[in-house]
């Protein structure tokens, strides 16, 4: 079941939503979030529940063995990441694994083909997540299950995130506020997720999708970089949107998440980019991986391989290919480039600083999107060879150039920045302020009409985070 789903908005959410203001306290309250987000997940994985539950258990159990003052408290923590790593690893890159041995001479392993459970990258940091703070702070160990399985399976983030961490969410599972202000607060967020995902990424999607669907040889260089913006814009307004509608949820449902975007693409630096983007990806290796290999303190060389072993992780995180290895190690490189001032972008004049951002964001992508190497390198090769046009590829360039492309493109461009916020900044009126606020909720009240037109009448959905 996903957000922009008939089924998730007028059914499953309305039943929770109402039935959540019936019931008076907490405790039963958090109940109810609690089965309905393990139904949520039962929904489209009823087969996978049974895995996540054993995550739930099983790190329930490594969380008690934290109260101990005795030095097991290490060795447990090891074989409690170990234990989920290797959850992770059987199911999500058993395949990728046996597939590489395989490249090596005189190796011939079964590739086994295992379904790739929805979310799993996503709760399995999470309870991770929960262990090492029960392992640094005692105060996070938390003795009720059912409390620990509300944090991992909270439905808002359970299968598209944003990951968050224990010591975020523990102080709100017994106290929490929900006032009709954070209620209008979080729908409109909601409704503000909504529309990326539905009007601008989907928009999107169908053409990068067409574009990365053409063999190499039927490209040209204006239909490459048709199939590379749209992707740009599709994977931010995909990602960002599901973040938005997460952070929206949680706040009608009295939480609060951390932001997980804040406009990366006007970015003027790698290092600023990774500082936007996917915040909470980001925080967590940098939390949990980064600082304990050591950081930055222990010298260049070590915080060079530090960083390389992180983007290293971050990529493979993403997914079990070669393609999201080059990715994370390619965002890797430029950010050592930049720290060790090979590329100093602070003597640059600025629009060639936010045009060299974007420029190694679009090509990295090209490799998160592509089906392989040989395919990311062709398309590449592509991008940059103005010789290879002919009046067919005109006319295929021309029939992706839509009316609504070029409108959502139009709004995909003015929305990755944050012109919003530019805007309120500008209105020094306080009636001025409380008129445009007024007017944010009737154009989300217009734009959720559009949404609900769009899902009636369209079949093109994609959920981006079946890779993940």
């Amino acid at each position: 079941m996903v957000f922009s789903s008939p089924v998730f908005l007028f059914i499953f959410l309305t039943a929770v939503y109402i039935l959540y203001r019936l019931i008076p306290t907490v405790t039963a309250k958090n109940v109810l979030l609690l089965i309905f987000s393990i139904a949520f997940y039962t929904y489209g994985e009823p087969k996978a529940v049974i895995l996540m539950l054993i995550s739930i258990v099983m790190n329930y159990f490594f969380g008690l063995a934290m109260q101990s003052r005795n030095k097991s408290r290490k060795t447990v923590l090891a074989v409690s990441v170990a234990a989920n790593l290797l959850m992770l690893g059987i199911f999500k890159y058993a395949g990728f694994g046996a597939e590489m041995l395989n490249k090596l001479p005189f190796v011939s392993v079964a590739v086994p083909k295992i379904a790739l459970p929805i979310g799993i990258s996503f709760y399995t940091f999470q309870a991770m997540s929960y262990v090492i703070d029960a392992y640094k702070e005692p105060k996070y160990i938390q003795r009720n299950p059912y409390k620990l399985a509300l944090y991992i399976t909270f439905f808002p983030q359970l299968v598209a995130g944003p990951i968050v961490k224990y010591y975020d969410f523990a102080d709100q599972i017994d106290r929490r506020s929900i006032t009709p202000e954070k209620t209008a607060v979080g729908i409109k967020r909601f409704i503000t997720g909504l529309s990326k995902k539905l009007l601008i990424a989907n928009t999107m999607a169908l053409a990068a999708d067409y574009v990365y669907s053409l063999d190499t040889a039927e490209l040209s260089m204006p239909l490459a970089w048709l199939g590379a913006v749209s992707y740009l814009f599709q994977i931010y307004f995909d990602f960002s949107g599901y973040s938005d509608m997460a952070i929206g949820l949680g706040a009608m449902f009295g939480f609060t998440f951390k932001e997980n975007f804040n406009y990366p693409y006007i970015s003027q630096s790698m290092q600023e980019f990774w500082r936007r983007w996917h915040i909470s990806v980001s925080t967590w290796f940098k939390e949990y991986l980064y600082i304990p290999l050591g950081g930055n303190r222990k010298g260049k060389v070590r915080t060079a391989v530090n960083k390389l072993i992180v983007f290293f992780c971050t990529g493979l995180w993403h997914g079990a290919s070669l393609n999201f290895i080059v990715w994370g190690l390619l965002n890797g490189l430029f950010m050592m480039l930049e720290s060790y001032k090979l590329i100093n972008t602070e003597k640059w004049f600025r629009p060639f600083r936010h045009i060299y951002a974007v420029f190694v964001t679009i090509i990295a992508f090209v490799f998160f999107r592509a089906e392989s190497l040989s395919d990311a390198c062709g398309f590449i090769g592509k991008m940059f060879n103005p010789t290879n046009g002919s009046s067919e590829k005109t006319a295929m360039l021309m029939q992706q150039l839509t009316p609504m492309f070029l409108v959502m493109l139009a709004m995909a461009i003015i929305f990755s920045m944050p012109v919003m916020q530019t805007l309120r900044s500008r209105i020094r009126s306080t009636k001025a302020l409380a008129a445009g606020e007024a007017c944010s909720y009737g154009i989300s009240l217009v734009l959720l009409m559009v949404c609900i037109i769009t899902l009636s009448s369209a079949s093109y959905n994609p959920f981006i985070y079946f890779r993940f």
